[in-house]
Formats: structure tokens, C-alpha cells, sequence
């Protein structure tokens, strides 16, 4: 069956396609070398790390907070981790070199690890009954490895890949079919 007041706005179509993602830019074999070149000359890779620290940084303080105000340490973090520093280093450093997704990648582990870092710390606090500036001074940090071992978890390593693949894969700027071109 076919409608016939059916008709194809042409403009419309043109747009749509131009704007399709078609690849991430870590698949670079399809792009000229002299689109290559443009596109490496807009990267920002000092930009994307520090956005990435950050996005980090916040992302391992929520995983404290919420860690310690559900007394549940939720998995789930780790991946919203990955995702944040992904996007933000993709938003920042419009990278399609390889560097891009390795640091991705490093920035969300170790924000992971530092999520259930603040945890522990957050615990310790109200245990101690001290605020958690004075946790963070009064901390003992020879017993980090210790506190980090005892609260480790096998299902962690599961989230702290996902985390990573994640930092990793969105960190690429994301291609059209016009900037293949």
C-alpha cells in the first residue's frame, strides 16, 4: 500500500543524511588524509583530560555520597562514570586520535577506584563521628590498599571494565557522513 498524497520533501532528506553519525573517529581508515588533518587540527587533548578529571572527580564524589547515603554501594555508578568522562572528553577534545580513548578509559577506572575510595572515607566519617574534611586529614593513608581490599568485590571488576570500555569508546568524536567525505 502507498498513500498518494505522499511526497518526499527533498531538503528534508538531504539534511537527515548529511547529519547521520556513521562511524566513531577512532575508525579512521575511511577519511581522507586531508579530512584527517582538519579534523586533528580541532582536537583539544589538554582540554578533553582536564574535562575528563573532572567530570571524574564529580562522578567518584556522588559514588561517595550516594554510596554512603544508601549504606549500597551500586554498581551502576561505575557505568554513569565511563559515560560522563566519555562524553566529556568527546564534548572538549573533538578527538579522533587513539590518545583520546586511552585516556578515557584511565580517567574512568581510576575514577571508579576513587568512587569507592570516598566511600570507605565517608564511612570511616561517621563511624569516627568526624565531618569528612577531618576524615580526610586524620586518614591514615597506609591503610588504603587494606580498606580498599577488604571492601573489594569480584562483580567490581565487571563495572570497572564497563567503566573503562565506556571512558574509552565515547571519547571519539563522532563522525557524519559529510566529514567522512
Amino acid at each position: 500500500m502507498s498513500c498518494p498524497t505522499y511526497s518526499i520533501d527533498e531538503r528534508a532528506a538531504m539534511e537527515m543524511g548529511a547529519n547521520d553519525l556513521v562511524e566513531p573517529a577512532f575508525m579512521v581508515e575511511n577519511i581522507s588524509e586531508s579530512k584527517l588533518r582538519e579534523l586533528r587540527m580541532e582536537q583539544n587533548f589538554p582540554l578533553a583530560v582536564l574535562g575528563g578529571i573532572v567530570a571524574g572527580i564529580i562522578g567518584a564524589v556522588l559514588w561517595g555520597i550516594i554510596t554512603v547515603a544508601t549504606n549500597f554501594q551500586i554498581g551502576y555508578m561505575a557505568i554513569a562514570i565511563g559515560a560522563g568522562v566519555g562524553f566529556t572528553i568527546r564534548f572538549l577534545g573533538k578527538g579522533v586520535d587513539q590518545s583520546f580513548g586511552y585516556a578515557g578509559g584511565a580517567i574512568a577506572l581510576l575514577s571508579c577506584v576513587l568512587g569507592n575510595f570516598l566511600s570507605i572515607l565517608g564511612f570511616v566519617a561517621n563511624q569516627e563521628e568526624l565531618n569528612y574534611i577531618e576524615t580526610l586529614i586524620y586518614f591514615d593513608y597506609s591503610y588504603t590498599f587494606i580498606l580498599m581490599q577488604e571492601t573489594f568485590e569480584i562483580i567490581d571488576l565487571l563495572f570497572y571494565g564497563i567503566a573503562a570500555y565506556e571512558g574509552y569508546k565515547f571519547s571519539f568524536r563522532q563522525l557524519t557522513k559529510e566529514e567522512v567525505i
